[in-house]
């Protein structure tokens, strides 16, 4: 229950969720080698910041 509330939590409020993205790369793409934590973050707040105009602020 608490890690669904924790989820639950980051997408409200834009934070990527690594377990989900795991999750993801395991049923989808089982030939892929999933990123590390640190580089799977790495590539979300790349690509969350590097589209101008797609924030208000």
């Amino acid at each position: 229950m608490a890690r669904r509330v924790a989820q639950v939590i980051r997408q409200i409020i834009g934070a990527p969720d690594y377990a989900t993205y795991l999750a993801h790369v395991r049923e989808h793409h089982p030939e892929r080698d999933p990123l590390s934590e640190k580089d799977f973050l790495r590539e979300r707040l790349v690509a969350r910041y590097s589209r101008p105009g797609s924030r208000c602020c």
